[in-house]
């Protein structure tokens, strides 16, 4: 088995807050070389520290189609820098045959059962981000790392 996984997961300081989300089971997977690690969001041009974002208007597979926006809390459209790093993601999946997919939950990006709603008020719906429908398109499974952990 190979895994990809969200670069915060495995320590790098890539979140929006120039912050990570270690979890130590996720960083042993890139130190016995069985996984790589991508952040879409850098991937896609954004820099660390950044504003944060969420999608307004639907969720990663109707940004995908042009039919929502991811806004930063300034009110920014990335939408494009979301797609470049999705679809960075998806050429290193496929390059690299990974069979799992581990993305950070509640990511505009990564989030694969909740994101947040676009009002920037903490409040969650159930949705993809933009990098976890690109991938799916694709026919990857993608799932959070307390998915992949609590297995």
């Amino acid at each position: 088995m190979k895994y990809l996984i969200s670069a915060c997961l495995v320590g790098e300081n890539v979140r929006y807050d120039a912050k990570n989300c270690l979890h130590l089971a996720l960083k042993q997977l890139i130190e016995q070389q069985r996984a790589i690690c991508i952040c879409p969001e850098i991937s896609g041009g954004l820099s660390t520290p950044r504003l944060a974002a969420e999608i307004r208007g639907g969720n990663g597979f109707d940004v995908l189609a042009g039919k929502a926006q991811v806004i930063t809390s300034h009110g920014q459209d990335v939408s494009d820098e979301f797609i470049q790093g999705a679809k960075a993601t998806l050429a290193l999946a496929q390059h690299h045959q990974v069979s799992h997919v581990i993305l950070k939950s509640n990511s505009p990006s990564c989030g694969s059962d909740f994101i947040y709603n676009g009002s920037f008020t903490g409040e969650k719906i159930q949705g993809v981000g933009v990098t976890t429908a690109l991938l799916q398109q694709h026919g990857f499974v993608v799932m959070t790392e307390n998915e992949f952990l609590n297995q």
